[in-house]
């Protein structure tokens, strides 16, 4: 139990206890998690829908940039975007309390022709989406399916995915995804780039109204001696065409409700489309008063977001902080109570997973799920002052999500030394209920990670996460995170290899020698670091000139004017209008290359156990007829990080430090830097499907280690002292110089935190954690024999979620590798 000192206690409450329980892992033939049977509703109706494509935005965006060819392209984007808004058909589906979608229809993917269009055309004529083997999207109709194609069609040779593939050189290319897929850039070449979180707080206080008052003062002071006149000039006018067609969008929903609510025959839903209504016409006109027309206000901002740009991870801030005001001030009122709160909330939940994309094949293989992805949810931490921030608020979105128990939101919550005790039983509570959420930021790294950015310590305070585990600053930075997977297992391959491909024999990068020639460790990791330079260069060159045709071509004015420094620049955020701007690639795989190292620096150049020669043969040969070497590299008898070892330990460090000294500091177009982070989500499983053995005992096909996790192979895990000794491993490294985050996944079975007992030792683990210093962890409450069931008898699992990495996914929708390796992951008891 934890000494009385050590608890600190907040006033803040939910409707629950902080203590109450949530039941244990995933339940089969559940019943019902919310209290409110409305949210029951939606959420089953969400999961009963399918995955459709909508050709609707297609349609209206090719209409608009087909009339307007000769304006300039931040003009081309505001008519396409304000056609959309002004003709999209709209939807209030039954007992829903908040409206607005993606101009689709909930859970339909629209298409985004700006970025990509010759895998959409591939994929329906030889790879129909419909017969992927998971991931599956459904057109309604073969008229459907021919209008794609042919407005597919228009855009062929037009978008940034066309200009990219002529602008990159051979060196470039032969790493990147069409080549041996050493590092992989192409999310930005299909779609746009998101990873951002607007200042909410300014939005609710001006609305749409004050936005577009402050753009035309700006728009009215410029001056024509100003060399950039044009440019800030077409943003500006692009800003207010968005945001008036914003307003106009809002009405048309208030007036729809309107409608619905002449012909409701039901009182209680007739009144509440016509408070729909009225939300809606506040919202245009004005600035919101209320709880729910906050949370109006904020879903229409956020979801055209994602109509303008098609980026992932359009995250949602310190929700609980710049929504409390209106909390408070209804609370006050008391024209508000909490449970009303509570279902609102919950309502907002469900409708967070309405937004679904379209993404390709080979993306799909990277990373399952048909999610926008991201959309994370900061609670908790410290204010701007240093004082725990914690409110009623924090705690009831940690009970909507505990109750909801969906894919979105991502609950992220912050911690920091005086966390209040009930905050983190609460926090346990929902871990151990075993659903993937929420996942844990160690406020100490994170704050110190944000003022490497360069950010002022009141600054760094009030950072939030965007997408998986990326740290970010509302309003103020334009990250470009998760622009890139980097399979540092595949460099390591060309340190073994002579700069050789193992799977093709191809020369690909320079020869650094091989492990059949090196005469000491010290020559090992000379090589390793001209390889990481060689590869890093061709990719941090690569995503440049992505970062410069997205500026070309998909400029972003509709967001950018959320942003305080691009309203008073006159500077779109592709141009580098955000106070802070960033390119963000991660590193995957760093264990592995991490134990391949302490494999040949014990067995080669200290215990003499085999030669170079030899071992190099071994990965070669694919460590077949080689079976007592083989055994060996995989026992505990070789030196692995995750045990609290510091000779494997050091070497983890090493490639750690490693990967953040080749990223760190490399200048971007938009005035900002490189940012390493150190994290795979996911794509760890396919690239170890694209990697040929390692010297970690890894053979081919098999994934790479995820994240900054320890190594599992076929032959068993390498983290075999339990989680206080992977713990101490982890601890090791500073993570703050991974300033674009860092992930840890950890598992534990649900027998192993059952009870109070239980209980208390996963909050007193998670005190430990954050005191030790590393940046972030999650939990899988999940046994393997749970996850081998649900494979079995898919039908009886279908809405379990699983934490993959940064995101939580339906197990059963999930393809086979992707489950296998989240089954090998170690199960860890206390």
């Amino acid at each position: 139990m934890l000494s009385t000192e050590k608890r600190y206690h907040t006033n803040a409450i939910g409707i629950e206890p902080f203590d109450k329980s949530y039941g244990l892992g995933y339940q089969v033939n559940h019943a019902d998690w919310s209290p409110f049977p409305r949210v029951n509703d939606l959420r089953q109706t969400f999961l009963d829908r399918p995955y459709d494509i909508d050709v609707e935005r297609l349609r209206l965006v090719t209409e608009s940039y087909q009339k307007h060819q000769s304006c300039s392209r931040k003009l081309q984007c505001a008519y396409a975007f304000e056609n959309v808004l002004l003709n999209t058909k709209l939807y209030i589906y039954d007992e829903d309390l908040i409206v607005g979608e993606i101009a689709a229809p909930a859970k339909a993917a629209p298409i985004y022709p700006e970025f990509s269009v010759n895998w959409i055309i591939d994929e329906i004529r030889h790879s129909p989406f419909e017969e992927r083997e998971h991931d599956k999207f459904f057109i309604r109709n073969d008229k459907d399916r021919q209008e794609i194609l042919d407005l597919c069609q228009w855009w062929k040779g037009k978008t940034i995915d066309d200009h990219l593939q002529a602008s990159l050189d051979k060196d470039q290319l032969k790493g990147s995804e069409v080549g041996e897929k050493i590092f992989q850039t192409n999310l930005y070449h299909y779609a746009g780039v998101g990873h951002l979180a607007i200042d909410y707080a300014k939005l609710m206080k001006v609305g749409y109204v004050g936005l577009i008052k402050e753009a035309k003062e700006h728009l009215a002071a410029l001056s024509k001696r100003d060399p950039e006149w044009a440019s800030k000039r077409d943003f500006y006018l692009a800003a207010i065409i968005m945001h008036e067609a914003a307003r106009t969008y809002i009405k048309r929903y208030a007036k729809l409700a309107e409608k619905m609510a002449q012909t409701e025959p039901d009182k209680k839903r007739k009144t509440e489309l016509k408070q729909i209504a009225a939300n809606c016409y506040q919202i245009a006109d004005g600035t919101p008063k209320t709880f729910w027309q906050a949370l109006q206000l904020f879903n229409i901002a956020t979801t055209l977001i994602q109509v303008e740009s098609n980026g992932h991870s359009i995250s949602y801030g310190r929700m609980d902080q710049w929504l409390y005001p209106y909390y408070e001030a209804d609370m006050k009122k008391k024209s508000l109570t909490k449970k009303q709160a509570l279902e609102l909330l919950e309502v907002e939940y469900v409708k967070m997973n309405n937004p679904t994309k379209l993404k390709d094949k080979g993306s799909m293989a990277v990373r399952n799920g048909r999610g926008f992805g991201g959309e994370s949810l900061t609670i908790g931490g410290v204010d701007r002052e240093g004082n725990d921030a914690t409110n009623d608020l924090t705690m009831l979105m940690l009970e909507g999500s505990v109750h909801t128990r969906m894919m979105n939101p991502w609950i992220c919550v912050r911690m920091h030394e005086k966390t209040p005790y009930e905050l983190k039983t609460k926090v346990v509570q929902c871990i151990r209920a075993g659903y993937g959420h929420p996942k844990l930021y160690n406020d100490a790294p994170a704050i110190k990670a944000m003022m490497r950015k360069g950010m002022t310590l009141e600054e760094a305070r009030d950072y939030c996460v965007v997408g998986c585990v990326e740290l970010s600053l509302p309003g103020k930075e334009y990250g470009w995170h998760d622009a890139a997977y980097v399979n540092t297992a595949k460099m390591m391959e060309m340190v073994l290899n002579g700069g050789r491909s193992f799977n093709t024999g191809k020369q690909l990068g320079p020869d650094t020698g091989n492990l059949a020639e090196y005469k000491s460790f010290d020559e090992v990791l000379a090589s390793v670091d001209k390889q990481f330079e060689y590869w890093t260069d061709q990719m941090c060159s690569s995503l440049n000139i992505i970062d410069s045709l997205h500026r070309q071509l998909k400029p972003l004015p509709y967001v950018s004017l959320f942003f305080s420094d691009c309203m008073d620049s006159g500077k779109d955020l592709t141009e580098g209008g955000a106070k802070y701007n960033g390119i963000g690639p991660q590193a995957s795989g760093t264990a592995t290359c991490a134990d391949s190292l302490s494999s040949i620096k014990q067995l080669v150049f200290e215990d003499h156990y085999c030669t170079g020669a030899e071992l190099l043969k071994a990965i070669k040969d694919n460590w077949e007829g080689h079976d007592i070497l083989y055994a060996m590299v995989n026992s505990s008898k070789v030196h692995h990080y995750g045990n609290d070892d510091d000779y494997a330990d050091d070497l983890f460090k090493y490639m750690f430090e490693c990967y953040c000294r080749h990223i760190t500091g490399r200048k971007n177009l938009r005035g900002g830097d490189f940012r390493p982070g150190v994290y795979s989500v996911n794509a760890n499983v396919a690239m170890g499907m694209n990697t040929h053995a390692s010297a970690d005992g890894r053979k081919k096909g098999e994934a790479i280690s995820d994240n900054m996790g320890p190594v599992h192979t076929d032959a068993g895990s390498h983290d075999i002292c339990g989680p206080t000794a992977l713990v101490n491993s982890l601890a090791k490294v500073d993570h703050s110089l991974a300033t674009n985050g860092t992930l840890m996944n950890l598992r534990f079975p649900e027998d192993a935190v059952a009870g109070v007992q239980g209980r208390d030792d996963l909050l007193n683990f998670i005190d430990s954690y954050i005191a030790k210093g590393p940046m972030h962890v999650q939990f899988n409450i999940m046994s393997s024999k749970t996850m081998r069931a649900a494979q079995k008898h898919p039908e009886n699992y279908k809405d379990m979620l699983v934490r993959v990495a940064g995101y939580s996914a339906y197990f059963v929708e999930l393809g086979k590798p992707l489950q296998k390796d989240l089954i090998q992951r170690t199960e860890l008891h206390f």
